[in-house]
């Protein structure tokens, strides 16, 4: 069987695969921002963010995306069951909740005066701050 030599990604495959999942996303979200789900499930349902995971571009919302989990007892004094867990949720389906009308709304950044990025609400044009 002929050896290939000429081919694009030789001896590169790997690095550019590990650099591709180390990147994180651009993300419009943060966390304690009050989000609104459109697709999915979960449709029509409000939450605040709780987690942000930059990496993956998904979002951990409260009361959102509930997933049910069989756990077992690990020690004597444990309760093996099922219980409720929250599960991250894809950014693509969430629209941040513009804070003078309650609706969902896009977002925009402007610079303010003193030279800082700000987020805008694209429907009335408030700022958002973010609730860190």
């Amino acid at each position: 069987m002929r050896i290939l030599t000429q081919r694009k990604t030789r001896g590169k495959k790997n690095v550019t695969r590990h650099q591709r999942n180390a990147e994180r996303s651009a993300m419009y979200l943060s966390r304690g921002d009050t989000v609104r789900v459109m697709r999915g499930d979960d449709k029509g349902k409000e939450g605040k963010v709780v987690r942000v995971y930059l990496k993956k571009g998904r979002v951990l919302v409260e009361g959102i995306n509930i997933m049910k989990k069989h756990q077992r007892a690990r020690t004597a004094e444990e309760v093996s069951g099922i219980i409720d867990i929250p599960v991250p949720v894809a950014v693509s389906n969430l629209m941040l909740i513009d804070p003078k009308s309650g609706k969902p709304t896009r977002i925009r950044a402007r610079l303010d005066a003193d030279g800082t990025k700000e987020r805008v609400s694209a429907k009335s044009g408030q700022p958002i701050p973010h609730n860190r």
